[in-house]
């Protein structure tokens, strides 16, 4: 792996510490500057909108300007300057600024390391190197578990975040150094992001990608604190650990599902199955939402291991799109992926205010996983009608 795609993954482990930390920060700034869980519900999905808009500018940049400016200018304005500003906050509107600001900074970085494979590398071995990196890149969520907590109660969350904002310039400026751009494609060949919906065979894909990360990036990065803590008193120590599990798991499962399309000769069946469980699972914590944390746990580990398909989705999408639109290819596949977790994002707390009146937090909680389900098992008849292709 060359030292720029190193610098990639680093940065996509910031990308995912940002989608993820207000889960452990959600008590503290509840009692410090007022957000209470449906004000950080809307930050949070803000975050995703934001990320998945900017898709569409980065899919042109990646393909006309290359992925080293494109990702390290908007890594070092919007994820520095966001980190910066969550790290003054003093009300819930300005943890919404910081958190679309972060968003715009991070929209780039996956996506340019993806763009590079897709240039550089054969097309067999895209879904393993993918999920090789969404895998190590998914560290981010185990930093903003257990030692995110440990460094909030030794330094204070204002501190955390300006070592964050920190943190993320210097990988910024590693970015501009280190990435090399690949051969640009043949740009005589003329297209448009028009183009690409014109082929049928990606909006069966797109439907699964659009529900895939939405249940896994919801409780992971949002609801598993307030569940924990409303359901089961969980305080933030364990509400840290039961998060570094349920990151773990999402890790786990990209390593695990990223060769399964050469192991088996098919991306299709193991997109499906993959979804299939994670979204029984959902059910799961729907029907038995109390009573044992432990089991739970669990159950909120295994959405986030078997909804791990996202490298094999994009693969799966990436092989019907011509060479010369590869970066607007998978920045959509990405912008659907991300925009499903956004919307769901903002209807999740307004949808869970509702469901709370008159109702037990178990309750309330089962309803909201019933839905994330739902959704999932829905995308999975829509996926049934797509063609297999491993090529």
């Amino acid at each position: 792996m060359t030292p720029g795609m190193i610098f990639l993954v680093l940065a996509y482990v910031l990308s995912q510490f940002y989608r993820a930390f207000l889960a452990v920060l959600s008590p503290v700034l509840g009692v410090e500057i007022g957000a209470g869980a449906e004000d950080l519900a809307m930050a949070s999905g803000l975050w995703f909108v934001v990320f998945a808009a900017m898709q569409i500018p980065v899919g042109w940049a990646l393909d006309h300007i290359g992925p080293r400016l494109t990702s390290s200018v908007l890594l070092a304005v919007g994820g520095a300057g966001g980190a910066a500003i969550m790290a003054m906050a003093q009300g819930p509107g300005w943890v919404a600024v910081a958190m679309m600001l972060i968003g715009v900074g991070c929209s780039p970085v996956l996506m340019a390391s993806y763009y590079i494979l897709a240039r550089d590398y054969p097309a067999a071995v895209f879904a393993t190197f993918a999920g090789v990196i969404l895998g190590t890149g998914s560290l981010g969520n185990i930093g903003a578990a257990l030692p995110l907590a440990w460094a909030v109660e030794s330094f204070g969350w204002r501190a955390t975040m300006w070592g964050m904002a920190t943190v993320t310039l210097l990988i910024a400026a590693a970015l501009a150094v280190f990435v090399r751009n690949p051969a640009k494609a043949d740009h005589s060949q003329k297209g448009s992001l028009l183009d690409l919906l014109k082929i049928p065979a990606l909006w069966f894909i797109l439907a699964i990608m659009f529900v895939n990360y939405a249940p896994a990036a919801g409780i992971r990065g949002l609801w598993i604190a307030p569940y924990l803590g409303d359901v089961y008193q969980a305080e933030i120590g364990r509400i840290g650990t039961a998060s570094l599990v349920m990151g773990l798991a999402m890790i786990a499962g990209n390593f695990f599902f990223g060769p399964l399309d050469r192991v088996f000769g098919t991306r299709k069946w193991v997109i499906f199955a993959g979804n299939l469980v994670s979204g029984l699972a959902c059910l799961a914590l729907w029907a038995w939402p109390d009573g044992s944390e432990i089991r739970s746990i669990a159950v909120m580990a295994a959405v986030g291991f078997f909804g791990a398909t996202f490298p094999v989705i994009i693969a799966h999408g990436r092989s019907f799109v011509p060479p010369h639109l590869v970066g607007r290819g998978v920045t959509l596949l990405n912008l659907f992926g991300i925009g499903g977790v956004g919307i769901m994002q903002f209807a999740s707390g307004p949808v869970f205010a509702r469901l709370s009146v008159g109702a037990t937090p178990a309750e309330a909680y089962s309803q909201l996983f019933g839905l994330f389900g739902l959704m999932i098992l829905l995308g999975c008849v829509v996926y049934l009608f797509s063609t297999d292709r491993t090529g």
